[in-house]
């Protein structure tokens, strides 16, 4: 597969890697950027190996709770100008809400906004506000106790990340705690158990070759994957990670003594997965204007 400088351009941007180790990588991989991304991480190369994938959407998340039921959703825009609009706050906002009684992101985008179903009201401020918007998703959570956080917030109950968790016991002061720990470190699942099988069988892939060029005793090789693994629970999930609030606990620990149990946690970030094209200020502005 002919290697172009757009794939070792993208691939340099998501690991911080060198020109030509970013190339050869590729070359080694036959173009496949995951796989091309784990070569570097086995040779030592990448440098943001933990660096969450461009996110340069923009936006609003917003979050709203009632009686143990929490719902994100989050609507985009074209421009920040526009994520910092006041009518397209109050839209999030009522969007937000009307998704208190909706099941799914179908049932939000018919559900009732003013005497009109969701989706024409979006497509009345496109027109109104003159720039894309779509309603990209929308989460469910439900427990004993329900507590939200908004990180940055911009108005009520909206910013660019927005975070559920679910408590049983404990006070909503503790959950608000590990909300904001989550929105912090936002970890890839709640346990071990919960983390993707996939997920996992790939660090242990990279973690294993790495172990392998050590040229240390198979035995020892063995014990070296193990405690990488290890480390590796510890890092990613929310039960494991060391608790913001207190860093000598872990977040179960934590729970533990404040007599809760940590059942469940969403947390939203605006643009995730999504490629923007990138323009400059000036370009933005002059878009924005109409120019």
């Amino acid at each position: 597969m002919a290697i172009t400088a757009s794939m070792v351009k993208e691939l340099r941007e998501s690991t911080g890697a060198g020109m030509m180790d970013a190339k050869k990588a590729l070359q080694e991989t036959d173009g496949d950027m995951q796989a091309a991304q784990d070569w570097l991480r086995t040779k030592g190369l990448s440098k943001a190996a933990k660096k969450s994938g461009r996110t340069a959407a923009e936006g609003l998340v917003g979050v709203a709770v009632r009686d143990g039921r929490g719902v994100a959703v989050e609507v985009n825009a074209e421009t920040d100008f526009v994520a910092k609009n006041a009518e397209f706050q109050a839209l999030v906002g009522s969007i937000t809400q009307a998704a208190l009684g909706a099941d799914d992101l179908d049932g939000l985008m018919a559900a009732d906004l003013g005497g009109k179903p969701v989706e024409t009201a979006l497509t009345d401020a496109i027109a109104k506000i003159g720039e894309n918007m779509t309603l990209r998703r929308m989460a469910v959570l439900e427990g004993d106790t329900v507590v939200s956080y908004v990180h940055n917030q911009v108005a009520e109950g909206m910013g660019k990340i927005g975070v559920l968790v679910a408590l049983k016991g404990g006070s909503p002061e503790f959950g608000r705690q590990v909300a904001m720990h989550v929105a912090a470190t936002s970890p890839a699942s709640l346990s071990e158990d919960d983390l993707d099988p996939a997920l996992i069988a790939r660090e242990k892939a990279v973690l294993t070759e790495q172990a392998r060029e050590s040229g240390k005793p198979e035995q020892v090789i063995e014990k070296m994957i193990a405690g990488r693994m290890g480390k590796f629970f510890e890092e990613v999930t929310l039960l494991g990670q060391k608790f913001v609030v207190d860093p000598d606990k872990t977040v179960k620990q934590a729970a533990d003594e404040a007599g809760a149990e940590i059942t469940g946690y969403i947390r939203m970030a605006v643009g995730e997965g999504i490629e923007k094209k990138e323009e400059d200020f000036a370009a933005e502005v002059a878009k924005t204007l109409g120019g």
